[in-house]
């Protein structure tokens, strides 16, 4: 197997599409086209994790975090970055990182979070914009089934928890093609009537190019008539954080002492307690300041996330609480996760690889300790 391989796994699992702009994911270092040994998969890539890849034979890290997150001018060593990433291309270790793309995806981060601490009735806190688009496309009535199915099977006409959606209208299409045209219905120079239907599907925005290389393969004409818009429409399954329930309430004391005992963490900071039971819960995993009043919007009882400052408290104005149950504690279950997909993953592409070839990091990379 080589890198770009598994590359395409991650695409279908969490396209690096619906990465915040601010974001840095993807192959960091390496060559894709390179050929494995062997998978570590980490949290963070420190110094420490490349020196564990190396002593584990991997030549590929996969990781949560990237290790470049802002623009390098230099590479010669004065940071942790940097000897990093230099101790990465000595050793000829390549790195692909995942991190909000993994956060924004229906069955990432923050179902991983709501999956441990057993939030059921889950719902996209804040929906990704401009990630639903629609195409609408002529065809005459013939070939419509044909081109209709072979959108579907491309990932097109999918709405929520319904697939195969779309919009059809009859009506009468004419064109006249010219004497460098080859038509495949009509002569050349006269105008032709064809009775077409027009098929209206939406689809992930990820999939554009492979819904228009499947529209011009599938279809009849010389000349593919079609449209593409960009949809506001709130997407249901891609976006930051989560808003969930608890299937019984529980008091705010005893479901905190829960997280606390289930996240394994050290410490957490809470507004004020109001004395109410908890039964809505908003959850955004890593840094969710910016989510605050989506929670308290969403009518969330608790909010649940990190790295809040000293005034992000203030903003529960004893209508809610809110919680930071630390960063890496709200993601430590991430890596987990991403082990058991790639080896289902390469089981079924490639069972002639070797057992243990994908192995998971024993690094802690958490750099906040508590006494």
């Amino acid at each position: 197997m080589i890198i770009q391989q598994v590359i395409n796994f991650f695409e279908e699992l969490a396209p690096t599409y619906y990465a915040e702009d601010y974001d840095n994911v993807g192959l960091l270092v390496g060559d894709k086209n390179s050929e494995i040994t062997s998978i570590l998969v980490t949290h963070d890539t420190l110094e420490e994790v490349v020196d564990e890849a190396i002593n584990k034979n991997c030549n590929l890290i996969i990781s949560f975090h990237p290790i470049i997150f802002s623009g390098l001018k230099k590479i010669n060593g004065k940071s942790y970055v940097e000897k990093t990433i230099i101790k990465a291309i000595q050793n000829n270790i390549a790195i692909f990182a995942i991190h909000t793309a993994l956060d924004n995806n229906w069955n990432g981060v923050n179902a991983i979070l709501c999956d441990k601490l057993g939030l059921i009735n889950r719902k996209v806190l804040i929906p990704k914009k401009s990630t639903i688009k629609k195409l609408l496309t002529f065809v005459p009535k013939s070939n419509a089934n044909k081109l209709r199915e072979s959108l579907f099977e491309a990932g097109a006409g999918t709405i929520g928890n319904y697939d195969n959606c779309s919009f059809n209208l009859e009506g009468t299409g004419s064109f006249r093609a010219n004497e460098d045209a080859n038509p495949t219905l009509g002569k050349k120079g006269q105008t032709h009537f064809e009775d077409e239907t027009q098929i209206g599907v939406t689809f992930p925005a990820h999939l554009e190019n492979q819904i228009i290389k499947t529209l011009k393969l599938n279809h009849p004409y010389e000349e593919v008539a079609y449209e593409i818009t960009t949809l506001e429409n709130a997407n249901q399954k891609i976006g930051s954080g989560m808003i969930a329930e608890l299937p019984v309430a529980l008091p705010e004391i005893e479901f905190l002492k829960n997280v606390k005992k289930t996240l394994n963490s050290g410490c957490i900071k809470h507004s004020k307690l109001l004395n109410i039971k908890i039964k809505k819960v908003a959850v955004l995993g890593g840094s969710g300041s910016f989510a605050i009043e989506a929670a308290k919007r969403a009518g969330a009882d608790i909010y649940l996330t990190a790295d809040l400052k000293y005034h992000d408290f203030y903003k529960a104005e004893n209508q809610f609480v809110i919680a930071d149950i630390g960063h890496y504690e709200s993601e430590q279950f991430t890596k987990n996760e991403l082990v058991e997909f790639l080896t289902k993953k390469i089981t079924n592409f490639a069972p002639a690889f070797e057992k243990g070839t994908i192995k998971i990091s024993e690094v802690n990379t958490n750099p906040i300790k508590y006494l």
